[in-house]
Protein backbone atom coordinates (compact mmCIF):
# COMPACT_ATOMS: atom_id res chain seq x y z
CA UNK A 1 0.00 0.00 0.00
CA UNK A 2 2.90 2.00 0.72
CA UNK A 3 4.26 1.92 -2.79
CA UNK A 4 0.90 2.38 -4.84
CA UNK A 5 0.25 5.63 -2.09
CA UNK A 6 3.79 7.03 -3.00
CA UNK A 7 2.95 6.54 -6.56
CA UNK A 8 -0.37 8.50 -6.93
CA UNK A 9 1.16 11.14 -5.31
CA UNK A 10 4.10 11.05 -7.55
CA UNK A 11 1.67 10.87 -10.27
CA UNK A 12 -0.37 14.19 -8.49
CA UNK A 13 2.48 16.10 -8.22
CA UNK A 14 3.18 16.05 -12.12
CA UNK A 15 -0.02 16.68 -12.77
CA UNK A 16 -0.35 19.72 -10.52
CA UNK A 17 2.74 21.19 -12.22
CA UNK A 18 1.19 20.75 -15.82
CA UNK A 19 -0.50 23.74 -14.34
CA UNK A 20 -3.92 22.23 -16.13
CA UNK A 21 -6.40 22.77 -12.87
CA UNK A 22 -5.59 26.25 -12.78
CA UNK A 23 -7.72 26.72 -15.94
CA UNK A 24 -10.83 27.52 -15.01
CA UNK A 25 -12.34 25.79 -17.53
CA UNK A 26 -11.02 22.80 -16.50
CA UNK A 27 -12.22 23.02 -12.99
CA UNK A 28 -15.80 23.59 -14.27
CA UNK A 29 -15.98 20.53 -16.59
CA UNK A 30 -14.57 18.70 -13.77
CA UNK A 31 -17.24 19.73 -11.73
CA UNK A 32 -20.01 19.02 -14.43
CA UNK A 33 -18.19 15.56 -14.82
CA UNK A 34 -18.94 15.14 -10.87
CA UNK A 35 -22.13 15.91 -10.94
CA UNK A 36 -23.44 14.21 -13.72
CA UNK A 37 -21.62 10.77 -12.01
CA UNK A 38 -23.19 11.34 -8.42
CA UNK A 39 -26.57 11.89 -10.10
CA UNK A 40 -25.56 8.83 -12.10
CA UNK A 41 -25.31 6.39 -9.12
CA UNK A 42 -27.68 8.21 -6.83
CA UNK A 43 -29.34 5.06 -6.62
CA UNK A 44 -26.65 3.03 -5.87
CA UNK A 45 -25.36 5.60 -3.50
CA UNK A 46 -28.53 5.35 -1.42
CA UNK A 47 -28.06 1.58 -1.04
CA UNK A 48 -24.61 1.87 -0.40
CA UNK A 49 -25.87 4.42 2.96
CA UNK A 50 -28.36 1.87 3.89
CA UNK A 51 -26.39 -0.93 4.17
CA UNK A 52 -23.73 0.86 6.17
CA UNK A 53 -25.88 3.03 8.43
CA UNK A 54 -29.69 2.08 7.76
CA UNK A 55 -30.29 5.11 6.34
CA UNK A 56 -33.41 5.55 4.07
CA UNK A 57 -33.48 6.76 0.06
CA UNK A 58 -34.96 10.27 1.59
CA UNK A 59 -32.63 11.21 4.65
CA UNK A 60 -29.30 9.96 2.35
CA UNK A 61 -30.45 12.30 -0.27
CA UNK A 62 -31.32 15.09 2.00
CA UNK A 63 -28.34 14.72 4.06
CA UNK A 64 -25.67 13.37 1.59
CA UNK A 65 -26.27 12.97 -2.05
CA UNK A 66 -28.68 16.14 -2.32
CA UNK A 67 -26.01 18.70 -0.26
CA UNK A 68 -23.18 17.08 -2.17
CA UNK A 69 -25.10 18.35 -5.42
CA UNK A 70 -26.44 21.77 -4.11
CA UNK A 71 -22.52 22.37 -3.52
CA UNK A 72 -21.35 21.60 -6.89
CA UNK A 73 -24.57 23.49 -8.36
CA UNK A 74 -23.46 26.83 -6.08
CA UNK A 75 -19.61 26.29 -7.17
CA UNK A 76 -20.56 26.10 -11.13
CA UNK A 77 -22.52 29.47 -9.96
CA UNK A 78 -19.85 31.30 -8.09
CA UNK A 79 -16.67 29.97 -9.12
CA UNK A 80 -15.75 32.56 -11.17
CA UNK A 81 -16.38 35.28 -9.10
CA UNK A 82 -14.53 33.23 -6.10
CA UNK A 83 -11.75 32.86 -8.08
CA UNK A 84 -11.52 36.83 -9.56
CA UNK A 85 -8.68 38.56 -8.57
CA UNK A 86 -9.56 41.54 -5.93
CA UNK A 87 -8.39 44.91 -5.12
CA UNK A 88 -7.71 46.16 -1.96
CA UNK A 89 -7.08 49.78 -0.63
CA UNK A 90 -3.17 50.71 -0.60
CA UNK A 91 -2.01 53.03 1.97
CA UNK A 92 -0.83 56.54 1.03
CA UNK A 93 2.78 55.41 2.14
CA UNK A 94 3.11 53.31 -0.49
CA UNK A 95 1.86 55.70 -3.53
CA UNK A 96 1.46 54.90 -6.48
CA UNK A 97 1.05 51.07 -6.14
CA UNK A 98 -1.95 48.95 -6.59
CA UNK A 99 -2.78 46.04 -4.54
CA UNK A 100 -4.59 43.00 -4.80
CA UNK A 101 -5.35 39.67 -3.62
CA UNK A 102 -4.81 36.56 -6.17
CA UNK A 103 -6.11 33.28 -5.30
CA UNK A 104 -3.98 30.12 -6.13
CA UNK A 105 -4.64 26.26 -5.78
CA UNK A 106 -2.88 24.69 -2.47
CA UNK A 107 -1.60 22.07 -4.51
CA UNK A 108 -1.72 18.38 -3.56
CA UNK A 109 -4.68 17.84 -0.66
CA UNK A 110 -5.95 14.58 1.41
CA UNK A 111 -9.17 14.40 2.39
CA UNK A 112 -9.93 11.75 5.38
CA UNK A 113 -13.89 11.54 5.64
CA UNK A 114 -15.68 9.67 8.87
CA UNK A 115 -18.39 7.10 8.69
CA UNK A 116 -21.22 9.10 10.11
CA UNK A 117 -21.91 10.63 6.75
CA UNK A 118 -19.44 8.87 4.56
CA UNK A 119 -20.79 10.01 1.20
CA UNK A 120 -21.15 13.97 1.93
CA UNK A 121 -17.87 14.21 3.97
CA UNK A 122 -16.19 12.65 1.02
CA UNK A 123 -17.17 14.87 -1.50
CA UNK A 124 -18.34 17.82 0.13
CA UNK A 125 -14.56 18.71 0.84
CA UNK A 126 -13.42 17.25 -2.79
CA UNK A 127 -15.97 19.33 -4.33
CA UNK A 128 -14.62 22.79 -2.71
CA UNK A 129 -10.69 21.37 -3.16
CA UNK A 130 -11.68 20.52 -7.31
CA UNK A 131 -13.37 24.25 -7.42
CA UNK A 132 -10.18 25.85 -6.31
CA UNK A 133 -7.64 23.73 -8.32
CA UNK A 134 -6.15 21.29 -6.25
CA UNK A 135 -5.41 17.76 -7.24
CA UNK A 136 -7.17 15.04 -4.09
CA UNK A 137 -6.58 11.74 -2.66
CA UNK A 138 -9.84 10.85 -0.39
CA UNK A 139 -9.76 8.41 2.28
CA UNK A 140 -12.89 7.45 3.48
CA UNK A 141 -13.54 5.33 6.71
CA UNK A 142 -13.36 1.50 6.94
CA UNK A 143 -16.51 1.61 8.85
CA UNK A 144 -18.59 2.52 6.09
CA UNK A 145 -17.49 -0.08 3.38
CA UNK A 146 -20.25 -0.28 0.97
CA UNK A 147 -19.66 3.37 0.43
CA UNK A 148 -16.31 3.17 -0.08
CA UNK A 149 -17.28 0.86 -2.64
CA UNK A 150 -19.43 3.35 -4.39
CA UNK A 151 -16.68 6.35 -3.81
CA UNK A 152 -14.15 4.69 -5.49
CA UNK A 153 -16.93 3.53 -8.33
CA UNK A 154 -17.29 7.03 -9.02
CA UNK A 155 -14.31 8.98 -8.76
CA UNK A 156 -12.50 5.90 -11.05
CA UNK A 157 -14.98 6.53 -13.55
CA UNK A 158 -15.15 10.23 -13.46
CA UNK A 159 -11.37 11.51 -12.69
CA UNK A 160 -7.71 9.98 -13.77
CA UNK A 161 -6.12 8.82 -10.91
CA UNK A 162 -3.16 11.80 -11.23
CA UNK A 163 -6.06 14.21 -10.69
CA UNK A 164 -8.32 12.54 -8.14
CA UNK A 165 -7.80 9.60 -6.48
CA UNK A 166 -9.46 7.07 -3.50
CA UNK A 167 -7.28 5.35 -1.12
CA UNK A 168 -9.17 2.65 1.45
CA UNK A 169 -8.24 0.65 4.35
CA UNK A 170 -7.94 1.54 7.98
CA UNK A 171 -5.41 2.40 10.40
CA UNK A 172 -2.52 1.73 8.76
CA UNK A 173 -3.53 3.53 5.45
CA UNK A 174 -4.60 6.64 7.39
CA UNK A 175 -0.89 6.84 9.31
CA UNK A 176 0.88 6.08 5.82
CA UNK A 177 -0.86 8.90 3.58
CA UNK A 178 -0.50 11.19 6.97
CA UNK A 179 3.43 10.62 7.30
CA UNK A 180 3.71 11.77 3.01
CA UNK A 181 3.88 15.46 1.89
CA UNK A 182 0.32 17.30 0.96
CA UNK A 183 0.03 20.99 0.70
CA UNK A 184 -3.04 20.16 3.33
CA UNK A 185 -4.90 17.74 5.13
CA UNK A 186 -8.28 17.57 5.35
CA UNK A 187 -9.90 15.87 7.99
CA UNK A 188 -13.25 15.39 9.96
CA UNK A 189 -13.59 12.92 12.62
CA UNK A 190 -12.72 12.37 16.41
CA UNK A 191 -10.98 15.01 18.73
CA UNK A 192 -8.54 12.30 19.62
CA UNK A 193 -7.90 11.30 15.91
CA UNK A 194 -7.61 15.02 15.52
CA UNK A 195 -4.57 15.41 17.61
CA UNK A 196 -2.88 12.37 15.71
CA UNK A 197 -3.76 13.84 12.77
CA UNK A 198 -1.71 17.31 13.99
CA UNK A 199 1.41 15.48 15.32
CA UNK A 200 2.15 13.63 12.28
CA UNK A 201 1.10 16.92 9.72
CA UNK A 202 3.59 19.14 11.89
CA UNK A 203 6.39 17.37 10.86
CA UNK A 204 6.01 18.06 7.46
CA UNK A 205 5.13 21.73 8.02
CA UNK A 206 1.57 20.73 6.12
CA UNK A 207 -1.95 22.60 7.05
CA UNK A 208 -4.94 21.37 8.33
CA UNK A 209 -8.52 21.81 8.94
CA UNK A 210 -10.15 19.93 11.54
CA UNK A 211 -13.66 19.20 11.54
CA UNK A 212 -14.39 17.38 15.11
CA UNK A 213 -16.89 17.41 17.47
CA UNK A 214 -17.83 17.90 21.53
CA UNK A 215 -20.58 17.89 23.19
CA UNK A 216 -23.03 20.67 21.70
CA UNK A 217 -25.70 22.29 24.08
CA UNK A 218 -28.81 22.72 23.09
CA UNK A 219 -31.01 26.00 25.32
CA UNK A 220 -34.68 25.79 25.81
CA UNK A 221 -35.83 28.56 27.48
CA UNK A 222 -39.12 29.39 29.40
CA UNK A 223 -40.17 31.77 26.10
CA UNK A 224 -39.62 28.92 23.69
CA UNK A 225 -42.48 28.14 21.52
CA UNK A 226 -42.64 23.91 22.90
CA UNK A 227 -44.08 21.52 20.21
CA UNK A 228 -42.01 23.62 17.92
CA UNK A 229 -38.99 23.54 19.81
CA UNK A 230 -39.80 19.74 20.97
CA UNK A 231 -40.51 18.62 17.01
CA UNK A 232 -37.34 20.63 15.77
CA UNK A 233 -34.84 19.36 18.49
CA UNK A 234 -36.23 15.65 17.92
CA UNK A 235 -35.23 16.05 13.95
CA UNK A 236 -31.73 17.15 14.80
CA UNK A 237 -31.14 14.68 17.46
CA UNK A 238 -32.23 11.42 16.39
CA UNK A 239 -31.05 11.99 13.01
CA UNK A 240 -29.33 9.47 11.58
CA UNK A 241 -29.42 7.41 14.73
CA UNK A 242 -28.22 10.86 16.70
CA UNK A 243 -24.33 10.17 14.77
CA UNK A 244 -24.00 13.61 13.74
CA UNK A 245 -21.19 15.90 14.71
CA UNK A 246 -23.85 18.82 15.31
CA UNK A 247 -26.85 17.03 17.02
CA UNK A 248 -27.64 17.94 19.78
CA UNK A 249 -25.32 16.36 22.66
CA UNK A 250 -28.17 17.33 25.13
CA UNK A 251 -30.91 19.67 26.84
CA UNK A 252 -30.55 23.12 28.82
CA UNK A 253 -34.32 23.30 29.85
CA UNK A 254 -35.47 25.96 32.18
CA UNK A 255 -36.73 24.61 35.16
CA UNK A 256 -40.35 25.72 34.87
CA UNK A 257 -40.77 24.04 31.15
CA UNK A 258 -38.60 21.16 31.91
CA UNK A 259 -42.31 18.72 31.97
CA UNK A 260 -43.98 19.93 29.50
CA UNK A 261 -40.76 20.46 26.85
CA UNK A 262 -40.20 16.36 27.96
CA UNK A 263 -43.87 15.68 27.41
CA UNK A 264 -44.00 17.64 24.11
CA UNK A 265 -40.36 15.42 22.98
CA UNK A 266 -42.10 11.74 23.71
CA UNK A 267 -45.01 13.62 21.82
CA UNK A 268 -42.82 14.22 18.74
CA UNK A 269 -40.99 10.73 18.49
CA UNK A 270 -43.80 8.60 18.28
CA UNK A 271 -44.93 11.32 15.90
CA UNK A 272 -42.06 10.67 13.47
CA UNK A 273 -40.93 7.31 14.55
CA UNK A 274 -43.93 5.70 15.31
CA UNK A 275 -45.07 3.80 18.71
CA UNK A 276 -42.01 1.20 17.80
CA UNK A 277 -39.35 2.77 16.48
CA UNK A 278 -36.97 -0.29 16.43
CA UNK A 279 -39.71 -1.70 13.34
CA UNK A 280 -39.84 1.55 11.74
CA UNK A 281 -37.68 1.01 8.55
CA UNK A 282 -37.38 4.41 8.41
CA UNK A 283 -34.82 4.58 11.01
CA UNK A 284 -31.27 3.71 11.18
CA UNK A 285 -28.79 1.93 13.19
CA UNK A 286 -25.71 2.29 15.01
CA UNK A 287 -22.56 1.58 13.10
CA UNK A 288 -21.00 -1.26 14.70
CA UNK A 289 -20.98 -3.06 17.83
CA UNK A 290 -18.34 -1.13 19.24
CA UNK A 291 -20.17 1.61 19.65
CA UNK A 292 -23.61 0.22 20.06
CA UNK A 293 -21.78 -1.12 23.14
CA UNK A 294 -20.96 2.54 24.37
CA UNK A 295 -24.10 3.68 23.59
CA UNK A 296 -25.83 1.08 25.78
CA UNK A 297 -23.73 1.52 28.37
CA UNK A 298 -24.21 5.81 29.14
CA UNK A 299 -28.35 4.82 29.69
CA UNK A 300 -28.93 4.82 33.33
CA UNK A 301 -32.06 2.80 33.19
CA UNK A 302 -33.43 4.73 36.41
CA UNK A 303 -33.86 8.36 34.42
CA UNK A 304 -35.03 7.04 31.15
CA UNK A 305 -38.26 8.59 30.88
CA UNK A 306 -38.89 7.16 26.79
CA UNK A 307 -37.13 4.82 25.16
CA UNK A 308 -33.74 3.11 25.91
CA UNK A 309 -34.99 -0.30 24.55
CA UNK A 310 -32.44 -1.91 21.77
CA UNK A 311 -32.08 -4.56 19.19
CA UNK A 312 -28.79 -6.39 19.45
CA UNK A 313 -28.99 -7.84 15.72
CA UNK A 314 -30.01 -4.78 13.87
CA UNK A 315 -27.76 -2.79 16.53
CA UNK A 316 -30.72 -0.20 16.99
CA UNK A 317 -31.17 1.87 19.92
CA UNK A 318 -34.39 3.45 20.07
CA UNK A 319 -34.87 7.12 20.55
CA UNK A 320 -34.42 7.82 24.08
CA UNK A 321 -34.68 10.46 26.65
CA UNK A 322 -33.03 10.94 30.38
CA UNK A 323 -34.26 13.91 32.98
CA UNK A 324 -32.83 14.63 36.11
CA UNK A 325 -29.03 14.59 34.86
CA UNK A 326 -26.43 16.52 35.81
CA UNK A 327 -22.87 16.99 34.64
CA UNK A 328 -21.64 14.70 36.57
CA UNK A 329 -23.85 11.65 35.21
CA UNK A 330 -21.49 9.15 32.65
CA UNK A 331 -23.57 10.67 30.07
CA UNK A 332 -22.35 14.03 30.90
CA UNK A 333 -18.51 13.07 30.35
CA UNK A 334 -18.29 12.37 26.67
CA UNK A 335 -19.85 13.09 23.16
CA UNK A 336 -22.99 11.04 22.86
CA UNK A 337 -23.20 10.35 18.86
CA UNK A 338 -25.87 8.43 19.84
CA UNK A 339 -29.77 8.44 19.98
CA UNK A 340 -29.52 9.58 23.53
CA UNK A 341 -30.59 12.56 24.96
CA UNK A 342 -30.07 13.99 28.51
CA UNK A 343 -32.10 16.82 29.62
CA UNK A 344 -30.06 18.93 32.62
CA UNK A 345 -32.49 21.83 34.41
CA UNK A 346 -31.31 25.22 34.84
CA UNK A 347 -32.89 28.01 36.78
CA UNK A 348 -30.52 31.51 35.66
CA UNK A 349 -29.67 31.98 31.92
CA UNK A 350 -26.56 33.93 33.32
CA UNK A 351 -25.01 30.23 34.90
CA UNK A 352 -25.87 28.47 31.88
CA UNK A 353 -23.54 31.27 30.25
CA UNK A 354 -20.95 30.53 32.63
CA UNK A 355 -21.20 27.02 32.88
CA UNK A 356 -20.61 26.99 28.72
CA UNK A 357 -18.00 29.28 28.95
CA UNK A 358 -15.79 26.76 31.15
CA UNK A 359 -16.51 23.83 28.93
CA UNK A 360 -14.78 22.92 26.42
CA UNK A 361 -15.94 24.90 23.21
CA UNK A 362 -18.28 22.73 20.95
CA UNK A 363 -19.05 22.73 17.50
CA UNK A 364 -22.20 23.97 17.48
CA UNK A 365 -25.15 25.50 19.75
CA UNK A 366 -28.79 26.24 19.95
CA UNK A 367 -31.16 27.92 21.48
CA UNK A 368 -35.02 28.45 21.60
CA UNK A 369 -35.92 31.97 22.96
CA UNK A 370 -38.78 34.11 21.26
CA UNK A 371 -36.12 36.69 23.75
CA UNK A 372 -34.72 38.70 22.02
CA UNK A 373 -31.97 39.59 24.54
CA UNK A 374 -31.26 36.18 25.88
CA UNK A 375 -30.49 35.03 22.12
CA UNK A 376 -28.42 37.90 21.94
CA UNK A 377 -26.12 37.35 25.37
CA UNK A 378 -25.86 33.45 24.61
CA UNK A 379 -24.77 34.09 21.15
CA UNK A 380 -22.59 36.54 21.46
CA UNK A 381 -20.76 35.16 24.79
CA UNK A 382 -20.90 31.67 24.26
CA UNK A 383 -17.97 30.26 22.09
CA UNK A 384 -18.83 27.78 19.56
CA UNK A 385 -18.31 26.87 15.95
CA UNK A 386 -22.21 27.48 14.85
CA UNK A 387 -25.18 27.36 15.50
CA UNK A 388 -28.93 28.01 14.90
CA UNK A 389 -31.66 29.96 17.01
CA UNK A 390 -34.86 28.43 16.94
CA UNK A 391 -33.75 25.18 14.96
CA UNK A 392 -30.71 22.46 14.80
CA UNK A 393 -28.68 21.53 12.52
CA UNK A 394 -29.87 23.72 9.53
CA UNK A 395 -26.86 26.40 9.31
CA UNK A 396 -25.01 23.19 7.38
CA UNK A 397 -27.32 23.91 4.30
CA UNK A 398 -26.55 27.49 4.31
CA UNK A 399 -23.89 27.72 1.08
CA UNK A 400 -23.30 31.21 2.83
CA UNK A 401 -22.02 30.53 5.78
CA UNK A 402 -18.73 28.99 6.50
CA UNK A 403 -18.73 25.28 8.66
CA UNK A 404 -15.96 24.96 11.21
CA UNK A 405 -15.34 24.43 14.72
CA UNK A 406 -13.21 26.77 17.13
CA UNK A 407 -10.73 25.34 19.94
CA UNK A 408 -11.36 21.61 21.01
CA UNK A 409 -13.98 21.42 17.75
CA UNK A 410 -11.52 21.70 15.03
CA UNK A 411 -9.63 24.51 13.15
CA UNK A 412 -10.48 26.27 9.91
CA UNK A 413 -13.68 25.74 7.97
CA UNK A 414 -15.18 25.20 4.29
CA UNK A 415 -18.20 25.56 2.84
CA UNK A 416 -19.23 27.51 -0.72
CA UNK A 417 -17.06 30.68 -0.36
CA UNK A 418 -15.18 29.78 2.65
CA UNK A 419 -14.57 26.56 1.73
CA UNK A 420 -12.82 27.62 -1.84
CA UNK A 421 -10.80 30.03 0.42
CA UNK A 422 -9.70 27.12 2.31
CA UNK A 423 -8.55 25.25 -0.45
CA UNK A 424 -6.66 28.46 -1.72
CA UNK A 425 -3.57 30.60 -0.83
CA UNK A 426 -4.71 34.24 -0.98
CA UNK A 427 -1.03 36.11 -1.95
CA UNK A 428 -0.92 39.56 -1.89
CA UNK A 429 0.48 41.21 -4.49
CA UNK A 430 1.78 45.22 -4.94
CA UNK A 431 2.51 46.38 -8.04
CA UNK A 432 4.26 49.61 -7.49
CA UNK A 433 4.54 51.95 -10.32
CA UNK A 434 7.70 53.32 -12.09
CA UNK A 435 6.80 56.94 -13.28
CA UNK A 436 7.61 57.93 -9.68
CA UNK A 437 9.83 57.34 -7.18
CA UNK A 438 9.44 59.08 -3.45
CA UNK A 439 12.75 58.95 -1.89
CA UNK A 440 11.97 59.01 1.54
CA UNK A 441 12.85 55.64 2.39
CA UNK A 442 16.29 55.35 1.37
CA UNK A 443 19.55 55.93 2.82
CA UNK A 444 20.67 58.58 4.43
CA UNK A 445 18.22 58.71 6.36
CA UNK A 446 17.86 62.29 7.69
CA UNK A 447 15.63 64.05 10.57
CA UNK A 448 13.83 66.89 10.23
CA UNK A 449 11.62 67.27 7.38
CA UNK A 450 11.99 63.78 6.24
CA UNK A 451 11.28 62.21 9.50
CA UNK A 452 7.64 64.86 9.71
CA UNK A 453 6.41 63.42 6.84
CA UNK A 454 7.15 59.24 7.71
CA UNK A 455 5.51 60.10 11.08
CA UNK A 456 2.36 61.46 8.94
CA UNK A 457 2.03 58.19 6.42
CA UNK A 458 2.63 55.44 9.20
CA UNK A 459 0.76 56.95 12.48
Amino acid sequence: MGERIDCILEKQRAFFAKEKTYDLNYRISALKKLKNSIQKYEHEIAEALKTDLGKSEFESYMCETGMALSEITHMLKHIKKYSKPSKVKTPVSQFYSVSRKIKDPLGNVLIISPWNYPFLLNFQPLIDAIAAGNTAVLKPSAYSPATSEITVKIISETFPEEYVAVVTGGRAENISLLKKKFDLVFFTGSENVGKEVLRNTAENLTPAVLELGGKSPCIVDESAKIPLAAKRIVFGKYLNCGQTCVAPDYILCKREIRDQFVNAVKAEIKKQFGENPLDNKLYGKIINRKHFDRLLSLIDKEKVVTGGGYDEEKLRIEPTVMTDITFEDRVMGEEIFGPIMPVLNYDNIEDVISKLREKPKPLALYIFSENKETVKRVTERCRFGGGCVNDTIIHLAVDSLGFGGVGESGMGAYHGETGFNTFSHIKGIVDKKTFLDIPLRYQPYKNGKNEKMLRKFLK
